[in-house]
């Protein structure tokens, strides 16, 4: 029999969708008073990939990533998915915008071996967690770089996505090392 032990803690890693470039200096204040320090950020790079989100965001998308200082506990990521959403509830609520969805939040974590996204919604290679919550592996490290899955979404397979998850990685290593966690 194996035994039960307790899980090495994660990087928070949080997506964030918008075509209201103003607003992303918002929400970043936003995600560091929610979720601690922003120890780093990716470029805003343009979300081309679907019009899967146009009619409830507007054309002309953008995505930053965050990278969350302080390590959390995996199990964590499905009430963190349940805030993010209170966040995006909050800023459409607030009608100061003329998007029906101004900002789409993304919460997941990466391990050294795997990326992983929290989604409220239901599909065959999602797990259930817990309050309406799932998660995925999205994408898998191996031999210096990540490895996708068929039901990996076309942006987390672009080479600027994937270069930010692994300059996280190494940060992510260094945080390990150091101890940098709850």
């Amino acid at each position: 029999m194996g035994c039960i032990t307790k899980p090495k803690p994660v990087n928070l890693i949080i997506g964030v969708l918008t075509n209201i470039p103003d607003l992303l200096g918002e929400i970043k204040k936003t995600l560091e008073l929610s979720f601690g320090g922003i120890d780093m950020k990716s470029n805003i790079l343009p979300f081309h990939f679907t019009e899967y989100y146009h009619a409830e965001m507007g054309k002309e998308i953008q995505r930053q990533f965050y990278s969350c200082k302080t390590l959390i506990s995996p199990d964590e990521i499905a009430s963190i998915k349940v805030q993010t959403n209170t966040i995006e509830e909050a800023v459409a609520a607030s009608k100061r915008y003329t998007v029906k969805r101004p900002i789409n939040i993304d919460p997941g974590y990466l391990n050294e071996s795997r990326l992983i996204l929290a989604s409220t919604k239901d599909f065959s290679h999602r797990i259930y967690l817990r309050d309406g919550i799932y998660a995925e592996v999205t994408l898998n490290y191996r031999r210096g770089g990540y490895e996708s899955f068929p039901w990996t979404f076309p942006d987390y397979k672009s080479p600027e996505y994937q270069n930010f998850f692994l300059r996280v990685r190494e940060l992510y290593v260094k945080k390990l090392k150091e101890g940098n966690y709850k």
